[in-house]
């Protein structure tokens, strides 16, 4: 087995001060998660729901409605995502606490300076990133991972079969090194690691790093949690057992997985992750000419300023490699500028390597990808690309991504 085929997740020394809060706000808001959670979804449904007319509320506490139960039902969905919540602050918290924070044989707790001092954006990025274990780590999900990942997985299958060449079929394929930038919660390393490529993830938040280290590293079963992503909004549901429809996470045991994978085919990759921002880390010169593939899942709609995100992918990529891109351009910083206060009237730190932002049309990305000194080989508009879907919802909201790939020249005029 390859040496590197776990998830380090994050490092356990803080230099930082700022970087000491954020991380210890992400461990916190998993805690509060329940609590906030509680409140806004079955609390305040309960006060207004005694606040109607008594004759009206006894109707709908009756079957066939049984309000009152529905709300009971989701406290308990709640408290499962909570589960998952604390099981992510359990493994991941170790990592931040010097000795003389932790005593032997007890569990860890944070520090008194950081207990309850998440805010709610923390908290909303602790409820999103649950609900994104559905996506990434229930066997539901596998309609999203087959229209968004397995598009960029054969294309790099592809890639190396035709680096290996007819006459080298019965050797070791080539281990490629590839990038995946914006990496969440890392499922799509795992795959790539999985079929034999060197994955290296890239992630600048908390929330998605702690939690795709306990799933991969420390969750012991297929199955161990259940989550409920779609208890946290009442509306649009056409039945109320959709609405509280729990998914068992994960659908895979990562270890198990990698080991029988061996055995079939006589290699797997390896894995790793970076948690850092894309921009300052990877267009240093220790990362120049790096990269076989970078592999870009919704994530280069992220960029504040896309040139910058082009010219550091170019950069890193050796000569001849590829940017596999696959995506909607749901530009984020469209009506949050970089440096802007979010809604705790904090400013908002993600993803910046220099101030500045803009929007550009799928046509004029293209554009740009050539202007930096890409040339692209293959491009396909309207890909179904599900984000979180509930397939029962009587809403409906799904992306038509752009696929394309380009590749980096074989010779191009060396950076300096």
């Amino acid at each position: 087995m390859a040496e590197e085929t776990h998830w380090e997740g994050v490092e356990n020394t803080i230099e930082d001060p700022e970087e000491e809060r954020v991380i210890f706000k992400a461990l916190d808001s998993f805690l509060q998660y329940a609590k906030i959670t509680h409140f806004n979804c079955t609390h305040q449904r309960r006060q207004a729901f005694y606040a109607l007319p008594e004759a009206h509320w006894k109707r709908l506490a009756a079957p066939p409605f049984n309000y009152l139960e529905t709300l009971d039902k989701v406290d308990k969905a709640i408290d499962s995502n909570a589960d998952l919540g604390k099981a992510i602050v359990k493994a991941g918290l170790p990592a931040f606490l010097s000795v003389e924070q932790t005593t032997p044989g007890q569990e860890h707790v944070l520090p008194p300076q950081w207990a309850g001092q998440a805010k709610y954006q923390d908290v909303e990025k602790a409820r999103s990133t649950i609900r994104q274990f559905y996506r990434d780590w229930s066997a539901e999900g596998v309609r999203e991972r087959d229209a968004c990942y397995s598009p960029v997985i054969k294309t790099l299958l592809d890639e190396r079969s035709r680096r290996q060449g007819p006459d080298q079929q019965q050797q070791l394929p080539p281990r490629l090194k590839v990038l995946v930038p914006g990496a969440g919660l890392g499922r799509l390393v795992f795959e790539l690691c999985r079929n034999g490529f060197e994955a290296e993830g890239n992630e600048i938040s908390y929330h998605q790093l702690l939690a795709s280290s306990y799933i991969l590293n420390f969750c012991t079963a297929v199955g161990h949690h259940t989550i409920y992503p779609w208890v946290h909004t009442f509306s649009n549901h056409r039945s109320r057992a959709n609405h509280l429809r729990g998914y068992p996470i994960p659908d895979i045991h990562c270890a198990a997985e990698l080991t029988r994978a061996e055995q079939d085919n006589g290699f797997i990759g390896s894995m790793g992750m970076v948690a850092a921002d894309f921009l300052c880390l990877y267009s240093d010169k220790d990362h120049a000419e790096t990269y076989d593939a970078v592999a870009s899942v919704f994530f280069l709609d992220t960029a504040p300023n896309l040139i910058r995100y082009l010219e550091t992918i170019h950069h890193c990529l050796k000569p001849g490699g590829l940017l596999i891109n696959n995506g909607p351009l749901l530009w984020h910083f469209e009506n949050n500028a970089p440096g802007s206060r979010d809604a705790d009237g904090e400013t908002d730190t993600t993803g910046i390597a220099d101030p500045g932002s803009f929007e550009l049309t799928d046509d004029e990305v293209m554009a740009l990808v050539e202007q930096v000194g890409f040339v692209i080989e293959r491009r396909e508009m309207d890909c179904y690309a599900p984000y979180i879907h509930d397939t029962e919802s009587m809403l409906s909201t799904t992306y038509r991504s752009s696929f394309w790939v380009a590749r980096k020249p074989e010779t191009c005029v060396k950076e300096t």
